[in-house]
């Protein structure tokens, strides 16, 4: 007797067992991406300078530098022009056929950057004592924040809509989801400097031209989802 009750405990579960519905994984990924204008302009000056005495070259570097700053500052504003100071090296000329010592260089560099770009633009044109090294735009952190999360609701939805869709192409009735995983990246196509830096000498107090141009921001979303015979549940 308890012999047949345990034969039929295990019928029980193994029929329970193959009544359950089958399920497969299937792994898919989707994404969503928005065209965001950069917004925060960054310009780099430096200057260089050499001479037969270290002191010299020194002085001649931090009163081009100290110059610049003082232009700078004028206009400095946190997060809309922020200013600080690049390097600042000296090193020793040699002379290619005796190896010996025989003059000093240096260089100094100033950053500035922020979303003001029209006063950054103008200062370009007040800087005489130090030139344009490099000009570029970016996204700015809220900028970029605020396009994620405009777009990630979209290439959720997505994701959502192809497990349904493979499901049914599969003959499956719905799907449960897995492992998910979300993540970000953002391209942004380089833009020509050099005439940028021309315009610099054509006139002392021009602001520089730019352009911004755009950036693409994109979420994707990738993971694994259980096949089901049983319909997805809204």
């Amino acid at each position: 007797m308890r012999v047949f009750a345990a034969l039929s405990v295990l019928t029980l579960a193994a029929a329970a067992q193959a009544a359950e519905a089958p399920r497969e994984r299937l792994s898919l990924s989707a994404s969503a991406t928005a065209e965001v204008t950069r917004d925060v302009l960054g310009v780099s000056f430096s200057t260089t300078r050499d001479g037969s005495e270290p002191t010299a070259v020194q002085a001649a570097l931090k009163q081009a530098l100290d110059a610049a700053l003082a232009e700078a500052r004028r206009v400095a504003k946190p997060g809309q022009v922020d200013v600080q100071t690049g390097g600042f090296s000296l090193y020793p000329r040699h002379d290619p056929k005796t190896g010996k010592i025989n003059g000093w260089q240096g260089s100094a560099e100033l950053q500035v950057e922020g979303r003001d770009t029209a006063a950054i633009a103008q200062l370009t044109g007040r800087i005489s004592t130090l030139s344009i090294a490099r000009v570029g735009y970016s996204l700015s952190r809220e900028a970029r924040e605020k396009a994620e999360a405009d777009i990630t609701t979209q290439a959720i939805g997505r994701y959502r809509a192809k497990a349904a869709d493979y499901a049914k192409q599969f003959g499956y009735g719905g799907y449960v989801v897995g492992e998910i995983n979300i993540s970000s990246d953002e391209v942004s196509q380089p833009r020509p400097m050099m005439a940028m830096r021309m315009v610099k000498a054509e006139a002392a107090d021009a602001g520089l031209p730019t352009e911004a141009g755009k950036a693409s921001v994109t979420v994707n979303v990738s993971g694994s989802v259980q096949l089901t015979r049983e319909s997805s549940p809204r």
